[in-house]
């Protein structure tokens, strides 16, 4: 067998959610939170934005959530920023996506990576022969209920703490990257069907969701009628090389523009698309040459663009740089749509 998928390169094994009997009915609720001190601080003073470690648990579900929080020194000293919730794709961690994170915190958004640990980089650990069953065991329904659990558990902790001053709970946007895009728009309000009645895992607290090269929800046939409940504006970003492929699965480019066109349904919330020219699955992680060495820094540098544009539209009511971003980043640009307004 040649040696495992890279973690960096393909962001899941199949889309989340599997048809089966729902597994434990608690999982989506959270528990009091644990309260602990940051386990590790670093300050970034060059770049304005404080980066702090979390090591919590949540009780309830004996399930570790490390996190990793971006927080802007314009927090501290001003009125409370928005807050960004990152979900990371299988086999990854809090530490990956800095790119996005630092950008945002930068920016005056603070960004707070939450850590899946049944599909984080453990996936990776252990006999290299095992490796796809692993994955396979990474993307079943309990850990894909799990992981929006986590975000909950890794939001409602983080506003009960010292630094929920500093951080404003009436903007709140969630954003991921493969599962973790999926783990976005179950949380944003995608639902399943299990035994004739429906799975809903949303957070009222989330006012909009970024979502990176979201698979389809596996098995779980028509698109529309799972995606038509998400409730909130949305971002989609891809690219026309955006396909995942390990033994068992293929996902091509335009599954992700099949989720792009149900979410919300025909007049749901507002919601845009950003395909580039070119590139990977693993163009958004971390990977500096992912997708091509010469297209990756300048399709990161887009998204970024385009990142705080759809979050000033759907934050602060101006659609300015959103209007203008398809012109400025044009040459990499394979299609561009938007809802109307």
């Amino acid at each position: 067998m040649s040696s495992a998928p890279d973690p960096q390169t393909h962001g899941s094994p199949r889309a989340v959610v599997r048809r089966r009997a729902f597994v434990v009915a608690a999982a989506a609720c959270v528990a009091a939170p644990i309260l602990l001190r940051p386990a590790r601080a670093a300050t970034e003073a060059s770049a304005g934005y404080e980066m702090l470690d979390f090591d919590w648990t949540d009780a309830r579900r004996q399930r570790p959530v490390p996190a990793r929080l971006y927080l802007p020194r314009t927090a501290a000293a001003g009125a409370p920023v928005p807050l960004v919730v990152f979900s990371h794709g299988i086999g990854s961690t809090r530490e990956r996506y800095r790119w996005i994170g630092q950008h945002l915190a930068v920016q005056g958004h603070a960004c707070l990576h939450t850590q899946h640990v049944g599909s984080d980089r453990q996936v990776w650990a252990g006999n290299p022969l095992s490796v796809v069953t692993r994955l396979w065991g990474a993307a079943q329904e309990g850990e894909a209920v799990a992981r929006v659990a986590d975000v909950r558990f890794a939001l409602d902790t983080l506003l009960a703490g010292e630094l929920a001053p500093r951080l404003d709970e009436r903007r709140i946007v969630l954003a991921g990257h493969s599962y973790g895009a999926n783990t976005t728009l179950l949380a944003a309000g995608a639902v399943v069907q299990r035994e004739g009645r429906p799975l809903a895992l949303r957070d009222d607290r989330v006012r909009a969701a970024i979502v990176l090269s979201a698979p389809p929800f596996y098995g779980e046939g028509d698109p529309q009628r799972i995606l038509a409940g998400v409730g909130v504006p949305s971002l989609h970003v891809t690219a026309t090389e955006d396909i995942i492929r390990i033994p068992g699965y293929y996902s091509g480019a335009d599954d992700r523009l099949a989720v792009f066109q149900a979410t919300g349904g025909a007049r749901g919330p507002r919601k845009w698309l950003a395909m580039f020219e070119g590139g990977s699955h693993g163009i958004f992680t971390d990977r500096p040459t992912a997708g091509g060495a010469l297209l990756n820094p300048q399709v990161k540098e887009a998204t970024k663009a385009l990142a705080l544009a759809f979050l000033r539209a759907v934050l602060e009511d101006d659609d300015a740089a959103i209007r203008a971003w398809p012109q400025r980043f044009a040459s990499l640009l394979s299609r561009f749509e938007a809802s109307p307004a």
